[in-house]
This record gives C-alpha cells, structure tokens and sequence, in this order.
C-alpha cells in the first residue's frame, strides 16, 4: 500500500448556528470574528508543530470545523501560505474546505480556489425542506443545488454529504434521495446514519420520545440499500461512509485511516505524527478565544495529549483500517503490535462473515462485519 501521507488539519471553530444534531467543537458568535488575529494565531501555532515534526511533504490540507466557509478567502490563504512557510507542500496536494451551501458563502468560492483550494466538502445533508429544517440547517434544497452547480464549476473536485436513517425515512424514500444526490454528485459523497450523540439538543429530544430514529433492522436495511445504490452507480463505499469513483478517494481522510500522520492546528483540533521516534497525540484547547490567548503567548493551545504505547497504536491501527473496503496490512499490524493477530479470532469471524482475508497479506471486514465493526475490532484486538 502507498505512504499513508503526511496531513493537516485546520479547525475553525465558528458557525452561524448550532446544528441540533452536531458534536464538533464549534460556537456561535453574535460579534464578528476578528479573522485577521487568528490567521495569526494559525501561522504561529502551524510553526510550532513544524518544530516538533521537522521538515515533511505536506500530501493534504483540510479546512474544517465548524464552518470554514466562514472564513474570509484571504484568511484562508494566509492559512494556506503558513502552511507552505513551515512545510514542503507537494504538487499534487490535496486541499479541501468544508463549506455550507448558502448564498453569501457560495459566492466565496472563486476566491477560495483562487487562494490555493481544490476540493470542496458541501454540507447539504438533506435534499428535501422538511428534513433540512428538522436537521436545524440554514439552507433549503435549491440554495443546496446552487451551491454544487457553482463548486462543480468552480472546484477540480467536490464531494458533499447526506446524512439518513432520519425519522420516518423509509427504504424506499432514500432510495430515491440517494438517486437525486448520485446525479447531483461530482465524485464523492459522504453518507452518514443519523447518530444521538450525548450533549446535544437532539440527544435530549430523543430522551423526551419527541422523535425516534429508525431501529437496528431498518437502520441495517438503510445501510446495505445505500452500498448497493452507489455501487450500481459508479460511486462504491472505499470506507463506512464514504463513496467514490475509482481515484476520486478524499486523500487527507486516507490518511487518518491508513494511520498516516497529520498535524492538527486551532481550538479544539487534534494531531498524531512521530516525534522523537514515537507517535504522540496533540489536543487543543477547544474554546476559541482561550486558544487565541494560549498561541499569542506561547506559541501553540495545545494543552493534552499523550505518548502512545505500541499496544495502543496497534488498537489504533486496527479500529481506523477496518472501516476501509481495502482493509489492513497484516505485517504492518504484527510490526505496531509486536504480535500477530489471532488466527484462531479471525476464523471465528470469517466462519460468521464478519471479516474476509484480502490475498495472503492483509484482512478487511465484510459488509455484515461494517455494520458491527466497533465489536469486530474488539473482538480481534484482545
């Protein structure tokens, strides 16, 4: 397999409002940002970790949040040009922003491309009104459809999500959706199940049975209806919830699950790369202005992070490499693991079709295994 690459990642943590359903680390701010200060913030903490990785081949940058689409284009390319001051940037690299599709970000986006952008990543999520409002998004479904035309336009390559397994949706329901989205689509499409996460408005609704989500079966029925859709349609799963045509694989997100290195930079983001001989984990400071006053005066808003034993990036190694159609590389787990995987576990789970060996050299899980990965890897790693 190819070097999993070297990557960064850039967090902005703003948003114009607080999806009911989202996790991330991002915040809602009623004043302006003052973009300016944090472009400074980003160049001095992007030259801090260049101390701590040295000189590198940046293959991928990804402008996340949050909503980067936020940013001003020439914040993004102070970004850009901080990131090519502390690293060789290869010419084929890859760098992508997540943008939200309305129409005063969409008219950014020739001067995100100008800035040095090349791939865009829509935050569509719903191509109908109802599901758009009950997802607590800004835009309906033709400033969604806008959006794409304009970044098909405008960008080498495009890629924008869905998520499914709403309430209420049926088989047949996003069957159709998915259709719409496929002919809609460039080359990628992120497809993500509805999932309840702790904190989050959505979290509490569902407590209070204000709405509920598909159950296991259908959830199931969802997901295999999905691979089957964008398979028959040139744009097969490479990973749980990504799909592609054949080299249009978002680079930077092969990188995490190839277990690549990527430095992360901004409130909240998080790093693994090598230092020292060993991969270290880096975590900053989520609150947005505490992370500016960290970085204004000392350089960095890293305030944890930890020295990963061997067993743990085995771990590691196995949880992000089995959520790709492509799998794992056995001896790359033997030499992280200092032991071989189990043969008598992997049998025991080839004889439920969970996992299937890929030639001599490496194992994936199957589809029924996709569905049930978190207690594939567990059972494999002990």
């Amino acid at each position: 397999m190819n070097d999993p690459g070297f990557g960064i990642y850039v967090h902005w943590p703003f948003c114009a409002a607080k999806c009911p359903y989202c996790d991330f680390n991002s915040h809602v701010r009623h004043q302006p940002v003052d973009q300016l200060r944090y472009a400074g913030a980003f160049a001095r903490e992007l030259a801090s970790m260049r101390g701590r990785t040295g000189a590198r081949t940046v293959t991928s940058v990804f402008l996340g949040g949050g909503t980067p689409s936020l940013m001003r284009p020439e914040t993004v390319g102070a970004v850009l040009d901080a990131i090519a001051a502390n690293w060789t940037v290869a010419e084929s690299a890859e760098v992508t922003l997540e943008a939200n599709p309305s129409s005063v970000e969409a008219e950014r986006f020739v001067g995100y491309r100008a800035a040095g952008v090349n791939r865009v990543s829509l935050g569509v999520q719903a191509l109908n009104d109802r599901d758009l409002r009950f997802l607590g998004r800004l835009h309906d479904v033709d400033a969604a459809r806008q959006a794409i035309e304009l970044a098909r336009r405008t960008f080498p390559r495009l890629s924008f999500d869905l998520i499914y397994a709403r309430p209420g949706q049926t088989v047949e329901a996003w069957s159709r959706e998915l259709g719409e989205a496929i002919a809609l689509a460039a080359d990628h499409l992120s497809l993500y199940q509805l999932t309840i996460e702790e904190g989050t408005p959505f979290h509490a609704l569902h407590a209070a049975k204000k709405f509920a989500v598909p159950d296991p079966d259908l959830a199931a029925d969802l997901y295999e209806a999905t691979q089957a859709i964008t398979a028959a349609h040139g744009l097969p799963a490479y990973e749980i919830s990504n799909h592609a045509r054949p080299g249009a694989e978002s680079r930077h997100n092969l990188t995490y699950w190839r277990y690549g290195e990527y430095v992360g930079v901004g409130p909240g983001a998080h790093g693994r790369f090598i230092e020292n001989g060993t991969r270290i984990v880096t975590i900053a400071e989520r609150m947005p202005e505490t992370w500016l006053n960290l970085v204004e005066a000392r350089g960095h808003g890293i305030t944890g992070g930890e020295v990963l034993t061997r067993s743990e990036e085995a771990d590691e190694f196995l949880l992000m490499g089995l959520r790709l159609v492509e799998g794992i590389d056995l001896s790359r787990f033997e030499a992280l693991a200092g032991r071989p995987l189990s043969s008598s576990r992997i049998s025991i789970l080839q004889g439920e079709n969970l996992v299937a060996p890929v030639g001599n050299s490496r194992l994936r899980a199957t589809q029924s295994g996709m569905i049930v990965l978190d207690a594939v890897v567990a059972d494999l790693a002990r």
